[in-house]
């Protein structure tokens, strides 16, 4: 099956790489929070795994996009997961020693990265499979391209909040609202909740954002209060001295 040039294909593949741009910074955002307490040298790997792995997951999605939509409660689900790492990414790293390291410590941020992004993509693969009008090649050519500009955007966050830390809030923020949106948006009870409660969509995004910066603040301050009640063992530091 060959490609065919034509304005169509042309359009088509602009329209996907412009959607993709839109929708990715939530992605992109995700992919620096999750990577920034890591090693430099573990950082960049991290990354561009990352963006892979969430590339693949909207190829994957946009073949199912209409399968899934009928799943009852699979929003639920993954409304409550995406608050959960929120809050996880809200509270931080246990800031003892070094921050996190090693290899097991790569993996747990790319899967962070991946588990996230399956929630976050099904939104996207709705969009994609609509500009690309059912052209699987439109489809993977559109993504494949997209992927550095998700890595440039991860890494571009990843610098910002080096020195600016008030984006890590900003981001657990966006993933509570997105949380909130997935979560009452279930086909399962989407309607019956829009008739009980006016403007729900919106109380649940606001109400997500809240509630994972609060948990996720609130988590933060209990450990840093845990680790100044430790008792100090002045025996054991003396005897690395």
């Amino acid at each position: 099956m060959g490609i065919e040039f034509s304005p169509t294909f042309w359009s088509g593949l602009t329209q996907i790489i412009l959607v993709n741009i839109v929708l990715s910074g939530d992605n992109a955002l995700v992919i620096a929070l999750a990577c920034r307490n890591l090693q430099k040298r573990h950082q960049k790997p991290a990354i561009l795994v990352g963006s892979a792995g969430a590339i693949l997951l909207r190829i994957v999605f946009v073949l199912i996009v209409d399968q899934l939509l009928q799943i009852s409660f699979l929003k639920l689900a993954g409304g409550l997961l995406l608050l959960w790492i929120g809050v996880k990414l809200v509270q931080g790293e246990d800031e003892h020693g070094d921050g996190i390291k090693g290899a097991g410590s790569l993996w747990a941020a790319i899967r962070t990265i991946i588990i996230a992004d399956a929630v976050m993509s099904l939104d996207n693969a709705i969009a994609i499979a609509a500009a690309a009008k059912g052209d699987m090649i439109l489809i993977v050519l559109g993504l494949l391209i997209s992927i550095p500009l998700i890595v440039f955007g991860a890494t571009l966050i990843m610098a910002l909040l080096n020195r600016f830390p008030i984006i890590v809030i900003a981001g657990g923020g966006l993933l509570g609202w997105i949380a909130g949106e997935v979560l009452a948006t279930d086909p399962a009870y989407a309607q019956q909740l829009a008739a009980a409660v006016p403007n729900a969509k919106t109380v649940f995004e606001v109400g997500g954002a809240v509630i994972t910066v609060a948990v996720g603040y609130l988590l933060q301050y209990r450990a840093r209060q845990r680790r100044r009640a430790e008792p100090v063992d002045l025996a054991a530091d003396n005897g690395k001295e």
